[in-house]
């Protein structure tokens, strides 16, 4: 069986508001199962796809300082 977990995920949240991925992003971080990091990482590959450096760059100062803290 060949199994695309991207497009599966991209599908599961095809015409999603914003609150309703939110409410995923929320949960998937609130829950801490394991299972939900490959549904954050497309959430972030889709982000990351599409936004601006100026975006980025916030994304990677604000990932530096808190992956330091760990």
């Amino acid at each position: 069986m060949d199994l695309n977990l991207r497009h599966a995920i991209k599908s599961n949240i095809a015409g999603n508001n914003e609150e309703q991925l939110e409410a995923t992003i929320v949960d998937a971080i609130e829950s801490g199962e394991e299972k939900m990091l490959p549904g954050l990482g497309v959430l972030f590959e889709i982000f990351w796809e599409h936004a601006s450096e100026e975006e980025k760059n916030t994304v990677l100062t604000t990932l530096e300082s808190e992956v330091s803290k760990l």
